[in-house]
């Protein structure tokens, strides 16, 4: 059980689109849909003017999320799973998107939602706490973070997602609004305070 200590590198994803275009299933899959639903479900405002969401990948829940938004900026580390989404929303003119890496290309705005969705845990404990620091530097006072993550044991990542949900209850910048844990993926929703 000899886990990664690095970040995952953007390398690492770009080679799994290549081999499969959806290699998670977000398309197809029942669990990824009523995670989604759930996700969406959890957002306590009906509308945000200004929302990040890290590692859109080809676009399932940005399509849903942007439903909820003014304005949106997906961002992920695969340029092909990027060119997937943007095509998925080509209908919806308020998502934007840019291929970066967190935290290394964190974007320079202030946003009232940021959704960080199966992406921490492919963090090392470093760069972890790095993107933590940015995230919130870059919420609104008021804003919301919501995090949802798989919470199985995988050997190719860093992190589970036990350990990035429960580093970030630690935050005093943060006032935890709810908890959700189903059999597979566990939720939290925060307040920037």
């Amino acid at each position: 059980m000899n886990k990664p200590k690095n970040s995952l590198p953007p390398s690492y994803f770009e080679d799994m689109y290549r081999a499969n275009p959806d290699p998670w299933d977000f398309e197809t899959s029942d669990y990824e849909a009523q995670k989604y639903q759930t996700t969406i479900n959890a957002l306590p405002k009906p509308c945000y003017s200004n929302a990040l969401e890290i590692g859109g990948s080809i676009g399932v829940l940005t399509a849903l999320l942007a439903q909820r938004c003014d304005s949106l900026l997906s961002i992920d580390v695969s340029s092909i799973a990027q060119q997937k989404a943007i095509a998925r929303c080509q209908d919806l003119p308020q998502v934007r998107f840019k291929v970066a890496q967190v935290p290394q290309d964190y974007p320079e705005e202030m946003f009232d939602l940021t959704l960080l969705s199966e992406v921490g845990y492919y963090l090392s404990w470093d760069d972890l706490k790095t993107a933590q620091q940015l995230i919130i530097e870059h919420l609104h006072v008021g804003g919301h973070l919501l995090l949802v993550h798989w919470t199985l044991f995988a050997k190719d990542y860093p992190l589970t997602g036990d350990e990035v949900h429960d580093s970030f209850l630690q935050l005093s910048q943060l006032k935890h609004l709810k908890g959700l844990r189903q059999e597979r993926y566990r939720l939290d929703l925060f307040e920037r305070i």
